[in-house]
């Protein structure tokens, strides 16, 4: 069965399938055109028409969220890890997450402002006291570094990415940001190296 588009309409057997492909291009897209881009666009680049997004997505927060959610994985498979090095694999994985993913970081502010149950904070403040407490113990990093001081830190650099005057000049305009700020957990030793 053909839908007006063209498209190939297989039903169920392709939500999975459809899923993966709106997720794959609102990364992609919300990256590039930022996290207002039209759902459109979005539904377009993943080869769906806009009623199979809305079916799965039912609002633009939704879908970010989705996408952002496997950002999130990632951080708590590096946060899983008790060796003292996994802070600066953490610290490093957010600010890399942060410069590809500004409208990802765009949807969270928004979002705390009108969905505060879905705040990350909460849980990203976990992921970062996972990974300090063994860095701590271990020496690696101070004992008087608190997670709020890494999510301070991560703010600041936050600030740097979305004021760069130019994508190409968002990973020179951080790094020369961190290496002023130096935080104890991006030191050589935390396993930060590039």
């Amino acid at each position: 069965m053909a839908t007006s588009g063209g498209r190939v309409n297989r039903g169920p057997a392709a939500a999975s399938d459809n899923r993966r492909a709106i997720l794959r291009a609102a990364r992609r897209v919300m990256a590039e055109r930022g996290y207002r881009v039209p759902l459109s666009t979005i539904a377009r680049e993943a080869g769906v028409g806009q009623g199979v997004l809305y079916r799965h997505f039912p609002t633009r927060l939704d879908l970010a969220f989705a996408v952002f959610e496997e950002n999130v994985t990632e951080l708590e498979v590096i946060a899983a890890d008790p060796d003292p090095a996994a802070i600066g694999r953490l610290w490093r994985c957010l600010v890399d997450q942060a410069i590809s993913s500004t409208a990802f970081v765009e949807m969270v502010v928004d979002a705390r402002r009108t969905l505060p149950a879905r705040d990350f904070a909460d849980r990203l403040l976990g992921l970062v006291e996972a990974t300090l407490n063994p860095a701590r113990r271990a020496g690696v990093v101070p004992q008087e570094v608190v997670a709020d001081d890494v999510l301070l830190a991560l703010r600041m650099t936050l600030g740097v990415v979305v004021t760069a005057a130019a994508p190409e000049a968002v990973r020179p305009a951080v790094d020369r940001a961190l290496a002023l700020l130096d935080p104890p957990w991006a030191r050589p030793g935390t396993g930060l190296s590039r």
